[in-house]
């Protein structure tokens, strides 16, 4: 005749791993986000500045609309301004 003993430390081994997989994967997601958003703001801080480039150089409407999509500013008297600024 067996006589065998089943533990609980089985139970507790796999619902620690899976809360520790859990909140693993909740660290990799929000460090990814970040890094996404912080390209997002280097790439638009590049677009500003070669756009501002690219006006001092050649003044054309296309330019004078991407500035003005990228910076929320409307009259071109404000993107100049802004772009002296940027550029100097």
């Amino acid at each position: 005749m067996k006589f065998e003993l089943k533990t609980e430390n089985d139970f507790y081994s796999k619902l620690f791993s899976n809360i520790f997989r859990t909140f693993l994967s909740l660290a990799i997601i929000i460090i990814f986000c970040d890094i996404a958003h912080k390209l997002r703001i280097i790439s638009r801080h590049y677009q500003i500045e070669y756009n501002c480039k690219l006006l001092s150089i050649e003044k054309s409407t296309s330019t004078f609309k991407k500035l003005s999509n990228i910076s929320n500013l409307k009259s071109k008297q404000r993107i100049w301004e802004f772009c002296k600024e940027i550029v100097k």
